[in-house]
């Protein structure tokens, strides 16, 4: 998943997908998903309809490095699913993938 916050010197998701992706040897594709449009930080955001607007047209697939692939997105916060499903839903119309799969690091809380 492309960072929200493109200013931070280190990038520790990206850093833990690529030990991970080393481990289990597996090629990283760190450029097949981009993030032309810069949006708030959304670990902040809580409603999905705001996370998913904020998400809208902020992402393009490279067609040519996702086709006919199999991904597995990784993001270090899962709190409504909408940035994954607005990145899934471009993988499979505009870069032809094969599959989707999710592996998060954490789940947010719910407020009781």
């Amino acid at each position: 998943m492309p960072p929200s916050n493109v200013l931070r010197k280190g990038q520790p998701v990206i850093a833990v997908a690529t030990a991970l992706a080393d481990r289990l040897r597996l090629p990283l594709c760190n450029t097949c998903v981009v993030k032309p449009k810069r949006t708030p930080q959304l670990k902040d955001v809580c409603e999905y309809d705001k996370r998913m607007e904020a998400s809208k047209d902020a992402f393009t697939v490279r067609p040519e490095q996702a086709s006919s692939r199999r991904f597995l997105l990784f993001d270090d916060l899962y709190r409504s699913g909408a940035t994954v499903s607005a990145i899934t839903e471009l993988l499979k119309s505009q870069g032809h993938a094969k599959a989707v799969y999710l592996l998060t690091l954490t789940e947010t809380r719910r407020a009781a």
